[in-house]
């Protein structure tokens, strides 16, 4: 059997993360097993879809890498796979119910009638879970008398409107489209007796289910849109991987049974099964996927670190034509996690005036003999003969030795005056990339104008 795995986002909104690692999983399992992964649009409510929702979501999930084999843009043997273009097929499994007694009409609306019987749902994360739908569907939550009341436990599968609801045509979507593995979020693990009994209703075998852990915030609560890190277009526009996301995703919910927390997306169809799943619902860390992004980026190729960094530089007005760019994003790689960050870093290399951060700066004139420490560096780099980092090196060695000081002594005053801040990419490889006229200028500029 060829394993075919679904992904149906409803086009009413953004491509959540939630979602989103729901298509991840989806994409994997069928990737890993040789199968097929088919992308179907649910957009049968009318009034809230939009093609701009759409289009958020087609492009969100191929900048993940996500592609599908049967869908929008793509087609397929099983299409239309837009499910408002298919309601003559909804119409002809719902004739098939009519035929076999197992529906009826109430007040405009369509009730599949439930049989009294125990559906046990056999879930590959989640284990059996059985219900009575007609023990469980009897009553009902009244919120204005604030007690349960009765309730008619068949299933409304068409509204009084025509309109078909989610549950049927779910159903009748993945039997047409041979769906051999529903991998989705636990929220819907109790819909899914009804899905059985719809199932059985036609006289077909269910699929596999795969109910996967909700992904909360830190404290517990869902997950919205406003959360930071919930929709996945901001990634792309912060500056994060698209593989990292998929890594940090993946963790959201599975393990490869080892220490191992960095994949790429290869990686990740070699290991990705079922039995690695999570049983507890995940938190989300945006720290913790910034530490992913860091590290999928200090390993990144320098053409394509250069390629995903460039939109940066150039907003940020950094000449990526210059010859030291390749240099300087290696150094930057080393102190950033997000590709947004880069500028920030390098910056200061092709400044053609430095901007002195004033704390940073405050630290080094409130300390004592700050004047001949910065005249010792100017004096001590203008005679290095190659601009080496071992030769700079030497030079700042030779000035510390020259005032009787430590070179450690000179390294923080000498990364200010050249770099205008504490922070940033290391020193003496900064120096190298600024050369020798343009260091010594800083130097001498910072003495005149701060001490």
């Amino acid at each position: 059997m060829k394993v075919r795995t679904r992904f149906a986002p409803s086009p009413t909104g953004f491509l959540h993360i939630g979602g989103a690692r729901t298509a991840l999983y989806n994409w994997l399992y069928a990737r890993h097993h040789g199968g097929a992964f088919v992308l179907r649009v649910e957009d049968t409510d009318a009034e809230r879809s939009t093609k701009e929702s759409m289009d958020v979501i087609l492009d969100g999930l191929r900048w993940l890498g996500l592609e599908w084999d049967e869908g929008p843009g793509v087609g397929g043997e099983f299409g239309p796979y837009n499910q408002s273009e298919r309601v003559s097929i909804y119409d002809r499994y719902l004739a098939k119910l009519e035929e076999a007694g197992q529906v009826y009409e109430d007040e405009g609306a369509i009730r599949f009638r439930v049989p009294d019987k125990d559906y046990t749902v056999q879930d590959e994360v989640c284990g059996e879970v059985s219900t009575n739908l007609k023990e469980r569907g009897s009553t009902r939550f009244d919120a204005e008398t604030k007690q349960e009341v009765a309730a008619n436990p068949d299933i409304i599968i068409k509204r009084p409107n025509g309109g078909y609801i989610f549950h049927f045509v779910n159903v009748v979507d993945d039997i047409e489209m041979g769906i051999t593995h529903v991998i989705r979020g636990e929220d819907h693990l109790s819909n899914t007796p009804k899905h059985l009994a719809l199932y059985e209703a036609f006289d077909v075998a269910p699929p596999v289910f795969a109910h996967i852990p909700l992904n909360l915030n830190p404290n517990g609560t869902k997950m919205s849109k406003r959360d930071k890190g919930a929709l996945i277009h901001e990634y792309q526009s912060e500056g994060f991987i698209a593989d990292a996301v998929n890594n940090y995703m993946a963790l959201l919910g599975w393990s490869g049974k080892d220490d191992q927390e960095i994949f790429t997306l290869s990686d990740l169809k070699e290991r990705f099964d079922l039995g690695g799943v999570n049983k507890s619902n995940s938190k989300f860390d945006y720290t913790k996927c910034c530490w992913v992004n860091g590290e999928h980026l200090k390993k990144l190729p320098g053409d394509e670190l250069q390629a995903l960094a460039n939109p940066f530089l150039e907003a940020a007005e950094i000449p990526i034509k210059d010859p030291r760019i390749e240099a300087a994003l290696d150094l930057a790689r080393e102190r950033a996690q997000l590709l947004s960050e880069i500028p920030e870093v390098v910056a200061t290399i092709f400044a053609s005036e430095v901007e002195y951060d004033s704390d940073s700066v405050e630290k080094v004139v409130n300390r004592e003999g700050m004047k001949e420490v910065v005249t010792a560096l100017t004096n001590g780099l203008k005679t290095v003969g190659s601009w080496t980092e071992a030769d700079i090196k030497s030079g700042i060695a030779d000035a510390a030795a020259s005032i009787e000081a430590k070179m450690g002594a000179l390294m923080f005053p000498c990364r200010v005056a050249t770099m205008g801040s504490t922070s940033g990419a290391d020193l003496v490889p900064v120096l190298q990339l600024l050369g020798k006229e343009e260091t010594v200028k800083r130097l001498e500029g910072f003495s005149t104008n701060y001490l």
